[in-house]
């Protein structure tokens, strides 16, 4: 049974609901987890890294740290810098350890409360999670563990993690921590921490990203390189899929780093919308730069797509590479013909709807001087509902574009998700409802195109999709979801058998 769908609305003042995809037509960004383990910096670093990963998610924002007698715990609703970045930080939150998480809520709501880490006391010490994806088998968990006495203190599938290993039996922790990942179905990037260790994990086919890196000594856990680079961290390697860390001292007082792959090994399908949209393009996910392969979707979409034009725009920011790419494979000029305001925030959204139709104006702007009398195209990473798609293509056309060709770097985004991407549902995304040639009159341009599903796995290094067997999580093109991602692996261990745990040589 997967969660259900999350509200599409959020409070921008108490009794203010606005419809967020009005303002930006945009799947959301899942969220980023960040944590630091043998620094006593560990705290500030904790917050810049979280600054790295903000963003995967605007919405709330949380640190935990422990200074070896207890632990500290800040949530917040806003931005991480609203919060983390005074120079008392050190001392509001001591120690040599800390874990933190930026939010944008794919399930659960935008409430305090659902803002993560999750902290709880447990029969073997406090124990603080947080999470990156989606459990898909959450609410079957939460009605089971209801029942058998949990109480529940949010509404986020987070906390079934927490429940799972506060009902375990095992006697180590992390014992009780892989027990509940065997119980978890879903996507997920984890990091975790205890009195005396810092764990990660990934999940068995590693739809959600996870990275190592190293910074004089102490070791960090993040969803993107590009908040390594935040801190000036070193990259050791990827988190692989099914991968769980658990990061402890030594004896010799260094901090140690032992790997375990408690379930059968998957092949690996990495979410290839991380690539498109979700991930910083000065990132490297799983050995493949972020930047290179969208500008790799640009110039096959060039060639698929290619149209006689006198400039090539982005929709910035996302779209910035792919037009690049575009521009760079059809010989046409690339043009800044649109200006995005990158300090426009909620602030600015009304509930009234002549002011929320202003919502694109305020965040983009047209650049007359390059647009008028052109033939435009505009390249942009995807389009969802096409809302603000729609509202951008008249913004140009206002500003003189002679015609409008709309181009985007992913194939029709089909079919909705259910491992950490908050999409509209079915019925609100426009290639689902619509034929190319209904979309094309929709937003009113003169053509429209869309890269390939080959052409995307080809610009991912790959020769084609293997239909059998995929490269990748791709299903919101596709309609081919993953299957439940623990079912074999619980299915092999049988009932009341010894699951595959951690070996002896972990903390206890």
């Amino acid at each position: 049974m997967t969660a259900e769908r999350p509200s599409l609305h959020f409070q921008t003042a108490p009794g203010d609901p606005v419809d967020k995809w009005d303002f930006d037509d945009k799947p959301r960004e899942e969220c980023g987890v960040f944590g630091v383990f043998g620094s006593e910096d560990a705290s500030v670093l904790t917050a810049l890294g979280l600054h790295g990963l903000q963003h995967r998610g605007q919405e709330g924002c949380g640190i935990v740290s422990y200074d070896g007698a207890q632990f500290y715990h800040e949530r917040y609703l806003g931005l991480v810098g609203e919060h983390f970045s005074g120079g008392d930080l050190p001392q509001r939150m001591p120690g040599s350890m800390a874990i933190g998480h930026t939010r944008y809520a794919t399930a659960g709501g935008t409430i305090l409360r659902n803002v993560q880490p999750l902290f709880a006391d447990l029969a073997l010490g406090g124990f603080a999670v947080a999470h990156n994806g989606n459990l898909t088998n959450a609410i079957d968990l939460r009605e089971r563990l209801v029942q058998n006495g949990s109480i529940f203190q949010s509404t986020s599938d987070t906390e079934c993690i927490l429940q799972l290993i506060a009902q375990s039996r095992r006697p180590r922790v992390v014992e009780r921590f892989v027990e509940a990942l065997h119980d978890i179905q879903g996507a997920f990037a984890l990091v975790a921490l205890t009195e005396n260790m810092m764990i990660g994990a990934r999940d068995p086919i590693g739809i959600r990203p996870l990275v190592l890196g190293e910074s004089a000594g102490a070791m960090i856990l993040a969803s993107e390189t590009c908040a390594l680079d935040m801190i000036g961290a070193k990259f050791v390697r990827t988190i692989e899929p099914g991968e769980v860390v658990v990061i402890t001292r030594a004896k010799d007082g260094k901090v140690a780093v032992d790997s375990h792959f408690p379930f059968p090994r998957r092949k690996a399908r990495p979410c290839i919308f991380e690539f498109v949209y979700f991930a910083r393009p000065d990132s490297i996910i799983d050995g493949r730069s972020v930047y290179d392969i969208r500008k790799r979707m640009g110039q096959r979409l060039s060639e698929e797509t290619g149209v006689e034009a006198d400039v090539i725009v982005p929709v910035p920011d996302s779209g910035v590479p792919a037009a690049m790419g575009f521009a760079a494979k059809s010989g046409i000029p690339y043009e800044l013909g649109i200006i995005r305001n990158h300090y426009v925030g909620r602030t600015f959204i009304q509930p009234k709807q002549a002011i929320r139709d202003m919502g694109v104006r305020l965040k983009h702007s047209a650049n007359r001087s390059v647009i008028k009398g052109k033939r435009v195209v505009l390249v942009d990473d995807s389009i969802v509902r096409g809302t603000t798609s729609r509202k951008i293509v008249q913004m140009v056309r206002d500003a003189g574009a002679k015609e409008v060709h709309f181009r985007s770097a992913s194939p029709p985004i089909k079919h909705p998700d259910f491992y950490g991407i908050d999409m509209p549902a079915l019925a609100e995304l426009m290639a689902a409802q619509m034929t190319i040639e209904e979309m094309r009159k929709s937003l009113a341009v003169d053509t429209l195109g869309f890269l390939s599903v080959d052409g995307l796995y080809w610009a991912m290094g790959e020769k084609k999709r293997d239909a059998t067997n995929p490269q990748f999580t791709d299903h919101a093109f596709t309609g081919d979801y993953p299957t439940p991602l623990l079912d074999q692996e619980k299915a092999g261990a049988g009932q009341g058998e010894q699951l595959p745990l951690i070996t002896e040589n972990a903390a206890e």
